[in-house]
């Protein structure tokens, strides 16, 4: 049997949980962070989180705005500031439909995960509409069902 690599690297992705249960999600875009040294090496740790992060169109360019990257272990005094705003590397077609989006009104942009790709760190960012309480419960009910069903199924095997 052959052997395990041990340079294996494990998957490090930053999810925002609340946000298929606080919005409706639309149109989603892959986007590149611009980070500083200390601020990439706290990601590869999973030392962040994007709960209350969302992103604006400010002067034809996106910003990443509240999400909180921790400082560095092991960093000196020119490590980052947790909360600092992150421009986005998008295409500039893609800002401008997003623009678009959020100026027609009721849509906001939220970031969904960060993540790793082929080394260079990356955020998946979606056009969202908010979603009423009645909406959440009927998605709370649908999700319970399902569970139920499948229980059934499982019992039944």
């Amino acid at each position: 049997m052959a052997k395990k690599d041990k340079t294996e690297a494990k998957v490090v992705e930053i999810k925002n949980r609340k946000a298929s249960h606080e919005y409706f999600i639309g149109d989603t875009y892959e986007a590149g962070l611009v980070l500083r040294g200390t601020e990439i090496k706290s990601l590869r740790q999973g030392k962040a989180q994007i709960q209350d992060a969302f992103v604006r169109v400010d002067n034809n360019e996106a910003i990443l705005y509240h999400a909180h990257i921790s400082e560095y272990d092991f960093g000196n005094i020119h490590n980052h500031n947790p909360v600092a705003p992150r421009k986005l590397l998008l295409n500039k077609k893609e800002i401008l439909k997003i623009k678009v989006q959020t100026d027609a009104g009721g849509c906001s942009v939220i970031p969904l995960k960060i993540y790793f790709k082929r080394g260079l760190a990356k955020i998946l960012i979606a056009v969202c509409k908010g979603k009423k309480l009645y909406d959440k419960r009927e998605d709370l009910k649908k999700n319970q069902a399902m569970k139920e069903a499948r229980r059934e199924l499982f019992e039944r095997r």
